[in-house]
């Protein structure tokens, strides 16, 4: 009995140890009170994956200097991250300016795609405080202060996680088609002129949220389309009527892009700019603007299905 006792202490405390950088206290205790819940190695689970990055980082980067780039990279993350542990999500790394979280692993979350988009949602929401702080401290300094704007992407699907690296390191992380994709989404956020990319097997799990058609498209490095939508808001948004007509003239807008019916496409897009109210969308009108402009002088090929190859990532 005392072996076991012994035992189970040193097993809890490499649990808090591993898992406290990447995971909420509360999680840790449930992992430290009954480790039978951490299976080593691989396991496949479905999982709901987010990738956030920084946009222009780089042109803001040359303003600080190497210790003063470190505490704002940590003054954005902190919040960040904050958000992820509040909803049971699991940090899987920091790149840099980017961040890679998933929920679902190692303990189950009931609605991890739900978790997924409100921790989105609410990551956005940090970005406006921090910004006004920055500004500030600017003026105060005499330099010049470029807002920090984020692009997130989320995607839920099938994925191998557990501790994976080498025998000299290894970390707890997650491996699979839906992290690719996720990783995809994030990059396509701006081109699409949104905050937030989610694919639609996310979408299809929270119906309640406030989304928006946004294509079918071919992301790089795979051979099919996906459709793909911008989450705009939780439920108070998705109840709102005049986010719900936006929602339905962009729809129909789509409907007739992808009908090839050019004109009506224009008349849509005019009617959705008029409709914005406030929800930050606007580029996406602009982008559909550009490929009906570049397709009524040269049309899409005999059998287009509507899908957009991107060649970026």
């Amino acid at each position: 009995s005392v072996y076991d006792a012994i035992r189970h202490k040193r097993q809890s405390r490499e649990i808090r140890t591993a898992f406290s950088q990447y995971l909420s206290p509360k999680m840790v205790n449930i992992l430290a009170d009954d480790p039978s819940n951490l299976k080593l190695g691989g396991e496949e689970r479905e999982l709901t994956v987010l990738f956030c990055d920084v946009r222009g980082f780089t042109g803001i980067s040359e303003m600080y200097t190497a210790t003063g780039l470190t505490d704002l990279i940590n003054r954005l993350l902190t919040p960040l991250t904050t958000v992820i542990l509040n909803r049971e999500g699991t940090v899987d790394k920091y790149m840099g300016d980017c961040i890679m979280a998933f929920w679902n692993a190692p303990l189950d979350v009931k609605r991890h795609a739900y978790e997924g988009c409100i921790s989105a949602i609410g990551m956005l929401a940090e970005i406006d405080p921090l910004n006004e702080r920055l500004r500030v401290e600017a003026e105060e300094e005499g330099r010049k202060h470029i807002p920090l704007q984020v692009g997130l992407g989320l995607n839920t699907g099938l994925g191998v996680v557990g501790n994976m690296g080498s025998d000299q390191r290894f970390d707890y992380s997650v491996l699979g088609d839906c992290v690719n994709l996720a990783a995809r989404l994030e990059g396509q956020s701006k081109s699409y002129g949104v905050d937030i990319v989610i694919g639609h097997s996310t979408r299809d799990l929270v119906p309640e949220l406030a989304t928006i058609p946004l294509d079918f498209i071919q992301v790089k490095g795979k051979t099919e389309g996906v459709h793909i939508f911008a989450l705009m808001g939780d439920e108070t948004v998705a109840d709102d009527e005049g986010f719900l007509s936006l929602k339905a003239t962009t729809q129909e807008m789509i409907d007739a892009y992808t009908a090839q019916d050019w004109t009506k496409a224009r008349e849509k897009i005019a009617e959705c700019r008029g409709k914005l109210n406030g929800h930050r969308i606007a580029g996406l009108y602009d982008l559909y603007e550009e490929r009906v402009t570049e397709y009524e002088e040269t049309p899409p090929p005999e059998g287009w299905d509507g899908v957009f190859i991107a060649t970026t990532k």
